[in-house]
């Protein structure tokens, strides 16, 4: 999958925790360090945080997702 954020460089006040990125989702902030490590969305560790950006979160959620199981590869 290619990581479309790769170029992305907010400012340092635009980052949020993930914490309050899941209060704007309603996704467990566990659930978004999943997303950001498969790059499907913007994240960035400084040292034990993990950060992202409103504009990131807002992002993903415009992105047409299914939940639920997903098919099996044969």
């Amino acid at each position: 999958m290619e990581n479309k954020w790769e170029d992305y460089q907010p400012r340092v006040n635009d980052l949020i925790s993930l914490r309050q990125a899941a209060k704007i989702s309603g996704l467990s902030p566990n659930h978004l360090r999943l997303l950001v490590g498969k790059g499907i969305m913007w994240g960035i560790k400084i040292d034990t945080f993990w950060a992202t950006t409103e504009e990131a979160v807002i992002a993903y959620l415009a992105l047409e997702r299914r939940t639920g199981p997903k098919p099996k590869k044969t």
